[in-house]
């Protein structure tokens, strides 16, 4: 599966899984790693505490000090998007999409270095392996 990019940075991928067997996998592949999940954000279910409707939505924030550190000395402003993040969700026709900041468009937006980029080039691998 090829994932998609959108001209604002936005890269995304179709999950063959509901938006829950979705983040199931990202939480297991994440602790094979070894990568830390910092937070688990519920849109949709905080929307229905609100008395809300919104198609699942589900944000993790995770990340690896040894490689975000480096990236962030290099290029502070970079703090504000990370740790990184994949955002599932379902959209309008049911389909469950993965989808993040592409590193080409945080290497731009911040000015990393190249040769830290693969620092911050784990997102799209993940999804992958989750999608499928």
């Amino acid at each position: 599966m090829i994932p998609t990019q959108s001209e604002n940075g936005v890269a995304s991928i179709a999950s063959h899984h509901s938006v829950d067997q979705t983040v199931a996998k990202l939480e297991e592949i994440l602790r094979a790693r070894g990568v830390k999940l910092f937070a688990l954000v519920d849109h949709s279910g905080e929307a229905e505490q609100a008395g809300l409707r919104m198609p699942p939505t589900k944000l993790l924030i995770f990340g690896n000090p040894k490689a975000g550190t480096p990236v962030m000395i290099a290029a502070p402003t970079i703090a504000i998007d990370l740790p990184l993040k994949l955002l599932v969700w379902e959209d309008a026709d049911g389909k469950v999409w993965i989808s993040w900041n592409s590193p080409a468009y945080l290497k731009d937006r911040h000015g990393v270095p190249a040769e830290l980029l693969q620092n911050i080039a784990v997102a799209e691998v993940l999804a992958s392996a989750a999608a499928a």
